[in-house]
Formats: structure tokens, C-alpha cells, sequence
């Protein structure tokens, strides 16, 4: 346990923000941790759910996400859009899928669950940032976890977009800045690196 816990959010366009969560992940459950890793927006075919379970009796990896991604229109290039391919479902601003919505919906209730009972040490809710940049989450719901936090609870919020309320009620904020990736050469995704 944990004298002191904090809130910390990775965010910003470049790579590594999930990556460095799950360093942090399996840092705190080598000094005897427990942790629960709960993804938003993704569905288990990332390479992390392959080995994280293995892991360690001390982690906990629950995904609330669709074998799709959504995006608000507007807010990404159509180019990036038209990469994805079937991947992607877009929605008009202010009105996402409303089964994601459900779905983000009880990961925000587990999450509450999960920062609340003592039973985890660190919480880690990954891609939350991302999910209320694009309204399948409110602020409220997303304070409301904050505010019922224990002390001794280290909480960290990933994705892109972190809004200044959030980054106000942070103790720790990283900002993942890309300055160049091989994505712009036309490199996809590669399994073990990027998925």
C-alpha cells in the first residue's frame, strides 16, 4: 500500500503514453502492488493483453472498448481516417454511438469502484483522456472519480487531448510530444511495437 497516492495523466500526440503506463504497471507490481489496468476504446488485440495477465496474480487488465474506434468528425485528417479503413466509425460532433457511450459508461463506474475500496493500489485508465475529449464521458463523471480517490490510491490518465480541468487537478502531468515517427513515411502499425 501506498503512503501517498497521486493523479497522473499522460497526454500529448506522440507515442508512448499506454507504453509508459504499463511500465509504471509493472514497476508497482514488482514492489508488491496491486493494480488494475483498465482500457477505454480498446478491444484485447493489443499485444499487451497476451503477457500482462501472465504477469502477475497482482494485476487486473479489463478492456471497454468495441473491435473499432470512434472518432468525432472533424477532429482527425481524413487521410489518418482512410488508413483505418472499416477500423473507424465517425460520428457527428456531440452525438457518439450511443453502445460506447454505455459501454465507457460502466468502466467509469468500475473505475470509481476500483479508486474507492482499497482494493488496488494504483488504477490505471487508460485512454479516459481520449474518451472525454470526444464526449463518450462527461467531466462530471470523470471529476467524480477524482473526488472519491482514497489518498493512498496512485491514479494515472492516458490519451491525447487532456482538457485544462483535468490537467488542473493533476499532480503529475506528462506531455508525449511527437517530433518525428515513421508513420508520416507511410509505416503502419507494427505488432509488438505499435499494437
Amino acid at each position: 500500500m501506498l503512503e501517498k497516492g497521486y493523479v497522473q495523466i499522460y497526454t500529448g500526440n506522440g507515442k508512448g503514453k499506454t507504453t509508459a503506463a504499463i511500465g509504471l504497471a509493472v514497476r508497482a507490481l514488482g514492489a508488491g502492488l496491486r493494480v488494475l489496468f483498465l482500457q477505454f476504446m480498446k478491444s484485447r488485440v493489443y499485444s499487451e493483453h497476451d503477457i500482462m495477465p501472465a504477469i502477475s496474480p497482482n494485476l487486473t487488465l479489463e478492456t471497454m472498448g468495441k473491435p473499432y474506434f470512434v472518432v468525432e468528425e472533424g477532429s482527425v485528417p481524413q487521410e489518418e481516417i482512410d488508413k483505418w479503413g472499416e477500423g473507424v466509425v465517425v460520428f457527428p460532433p456531440g452525438k457518439p454511438p450511443r453502445d460506447y457511450v454505455e459501454i465507457v459508461a460502466k468502466g467509469m463506474e468500475r473505475a470509481r469502484q476500483a479508486v474507492s475500496s482499497g482494493e488496488y493500489d494504483l488504477v490505471v485508465l487508460d485512454e479516459i483522456v481520449v474518451a472525454l475529449h470526444f464526449g463518450l464521458v462527461s467531466w462530471e463523471q470523470v471529476r467524480d472519480v477524482l473526488d472519491c480517490k482514497k489518498d493512498s490510491v496512485e491514479l494515472v490518465l492516458t490519451g491525447r487531448g487532456a482538457s485544462p480541468e483535468l490537467l488542473a487537478r493533476a499532480d503529475l502531468v506528462t506531455e508525449m510530444r511527437e517530433t518525428k515517427h515513421y508513420y508520416a513515411s507511410g509505416v503502419e502499425a507494427r505488432k509488438g511495437i505499435e499494437c
